[in-house]
């Protein structure tokens, strides 16, 4: 009879996070297939387990996978764990989960640790609708591509990102969705230094201008606006939407530009409205 893959989340940082069914999954598996093993021994040594184990990363996954599923297919049953979190997401495990589910092999998903849902769930954006994007492109040309295509995204999107690469993705984020787009920036989530700043795109640019970026950061970027239903010339309609965008933080000047050109209507006359309409809110406080 074969035997099981366990996908096993291990901490991203406290090792408080650990389970009773992690740690009893991981003590009954005939083997463990590790991201990298002196990461995972000292996880082992924490919960006094001895475990045979085989590597199992991006840059073997095509030799290993295999042998990995000969294993489970002769009766074993093997625990995947990453380095930190839980594997397949953003990960080459799930290309070992497609290997089995093609197999008929069982795969049994334990609940546990992972950094996209801890940093959307702290963010202050919508959760309802979100959509991941993990880590984006080390090129340049091929990192802007994939944000230009979310340029009209309406959902919460979510980004693993690295040190050394922070300063970069700030730019490319200001550049394809504006400075005065939400933001929240979770850095060494769950650790000692753990840090959630609410701010937006152009704030997050100045402060990693100043200050060296340090530890593993997950950036949490608010969607799009919704765009208003345009109706040819509805200067009311016009109106709401410069009333929308300046809600989101656009200045009046930028926001009546784009309701103007999204209405049809001239910019100097709707911004000459709106700017009427601030001012007489304003003297009605």
């Amino acid at each position: 009879m074969a035997g099981k893959l366990y996908l096993v989340p291990t901490p991203i940082g406290n090792l408080g996070d650990i389970s009773r069914r992690v740690a009893e999954t991981l003590a009954g598996a005939d083997f463990l297939a590790a991201e990298d093993t002196r990461v995972t021994v000292k996880l082992l040594n924490h919960l006094g387990l001895k475990k045979p184990m085989v590597t199992y990363h991006r840059h073997n996954c095509d030799t290993a996978g295999p042998a990995i599923l000969r294993r489970i297919q002769e009766g074993e049953s093997c625990a995947l764990v990453t380095d930190a979190g839980t594997p397949a997401i953003s990960d080459p495990g799930e290309d070992l989960v497609a290997l089995c589910a093609a197999a008929g092999i069982e795969v049994v998903s334990i609940p546990g640790p992972c950094a996209l849902t801890v940093a959307l769930s702290a963010s202050g954006l919508p959760t309802a609708r979100f959509t991941f994007e993990g880590f984006l492109p080390l090129n340049k040309k091929n990192r802007r591509a994939q944000l230009e295509g979310l340029a009209d995204e309406e959902r919460t999107m979510i980004f693993y990102e690295a040190p050394h690469k922070l300063r970069a993705t700030l730019d490319d984020l200001a550049a394809v969705f504006g400075p005065d787009r939400p933001l929240t920036v979770c850095r060494e989530l769950t650790k000692l230094h753990e840090e959630v700043l609410r701010t937006t795109v152009g704030e997050a640019q100045a402060r990693y201008a100043a200050q060296e970026p340090r530890g593993e950061f997950v950036l949490v970027v608010g969607g799009r606006p919704p765009q208003a239903e345009v109706v040819e010339g509805d200067e009311d309609a016009a109106l709401a939407r410069v009333a929308q965008l300046r809600g989101a933080g656009m200045p009046l000047k930028g926001a009546a530009a784009q309701a103007a050109e999204e209405f049809g209507l001239k910019k100097r006359a709707l911004y000459n409205r709106a700017l009427q309409g601030e001012r007489e809110t304003d003297d009605n406080i």
